[in-house]
């Protein structure tokens, strides 16, 4: 009896250490020495943009707009069209390829190699854009200053291009918090940014490098990639600049569709949080370290519903450790206070903040069909709403 109380704080502590990392994160950033970054290069590196586009393609005219219009002139388009009819195909530009592969994939790793083998030429970098992304004028440019400081690998930041519902305004939230905790704090800290799936670039080589061999069924190719980064010594950076406009979930059966998947992937891949923390241990790496400890984090929602459990049940049982996780909690509210201050919130984002409770609902009900998520659905399906658009 007394080992499995032994062990029930261990986990409480564990747990209780995610809700207080992002202070330590802030700590570490002050203790090691900050880098300047120098302004890019003169001569703009050679990129390749592969957009993903998988069934759907309502939205391509105004991703290849976006791209046209990027204060950059060094640069192909390669549209990887899986599974689309031939409808928004057409683009009058000789920079933007458009591929049909012959065989469905339903995989971006498969899409990205797909366009890869037809470059048109040899390119340096290349940037990965979802089929619903808008970017920023100065996208490249951003993402030159990291590489030109030495990175090869880079994270952009994934803005909210709609907050039309409140679901919407709660996505975007969430990802604030992510950007602030998971790629800000983690890159500064000395640590790297974590990958989102899009608005990511890497080198050329080292992208192949990392997952040529790679077989990966379902969502979370990016858990892969970011992990084989870091086993090989790489730094994620962080380009806080480069943004990219996401479309965000706005309504309910596409939100439990979207995360079922994600928390699917979170089960699929967490042994690779333990992977890494076992070799951050075995050759001393803070990278790998403060990494593995972001993966090994679970999804939000169940992290402060299990913190909200275990707080009601000390008040009976332990009362110091009812305060211990009164203050983890209450270091992640002014987190999350922080964050959408720092990064500028929507008014729409604060107002969407009351119905948290409903939001978190659809996220269990998300757990349950977890396990399937893969068969309900491969991609999150977009809707196009004229006023935010």
């Amino acid at each position: 009896m007394e080992a499995l109380i032994i062990f029930g704080l261990i986990i409480q502590w564990c747990l209780i250490a995610q809700l207080v990392m992002p202070l330590l994160l802030v700590v570490a950033k002050y203790a090691r020495k900050t880098r300047k970054l120098r302004s890019g290069l003169p001569h703009p590196a050679d990129y390749a943009i592969i957009v993903t586009a998988y069934q759907q393609t309502q939205q391509l005219s105004s991703v290849v707009d976006s791209i046209l219009k990027l204060n950059y002139s060094n640069y192909l388009v390669y549209i990887v069209a899986d599974n689309c009819d031939d409808e928004g195909l057409f683009f009058d530009n000789k920079r933007v390829i458009v591929l049909r592969p012959p065989e469905v994939l339903a995989s971006n790793v498969k899409s990205h190699f797909y366009a890869i083998e037809h470059f048109k030429r040899a390119h340096e970098r290349l940037t990965i854009i979802d089929s619903d992304n808008l970017l920023d004028s100065e996208y490249l440019n951003e993402l030159n200053i990291l590489f030109d400081n030495g990175f090869q690998a880079v994270q952009g930041v994934r803005k909210a291009k709609n907050l039309n519902t409140t679901y919407a305004c709660l996505d975007e939230a969430g990802d604030i918090y992510y950007r602030m905790i998971d790629r800000k704090l983690l890159f500064e800290g000395g640590s790297s940014a974590a990958l989102s799936g899009s608005g990511m670039a890497f080198t050329t080589a080292l992208y192949l490098q990392c997952l040529e061999k790679a077989e990966i069924n379902g969502a979370g190719f990016d858990k892969v990639l970011q992990y084989e980064l870091l086993m090989r010594n790489h730094i994620i950076a962080f380009a806080e600049k480069a943004i990219v406009f996401d479309e965000k979930t706005s309504m309910t059966e596409q939100l439990v569709k979207q995360r079922s998947r994600w928390i699917n992937t979170w089960f699929k891949y967490t042994y690779l949080g333990w992977k890494l923390f076992i070799a951050s241990l075995a050759r001393l790496s803070l990278n790998r370290f403060w990494f593995s400890l972001m993966l090994l984090r679970p999804p939000l929602f169940m992290l402060i519903g299990i913190a909200s459990i275990c707080l009601v049940i000390n008040l009976f049982l332990n009362a110091w450790m009812a305060v211990a996780w009164m203050g983890g909690l209450s270091v992640f509210a002014l987190i999350v206070a922080y964050s959408l201050y720092y990064f500028k919130a929507d008014q729409k984002i604060y107002h969407s903040l009351i119905s948290i409770p409903k939001f978190i609902g659809y996220q269990l009900l998300a757990l349950l069909k977890a396990k399937k998520a893969n068969k309900l659905s491969v991609a999150t399906e977009h809707y196009i709403d004229k006023d935010n658009h």
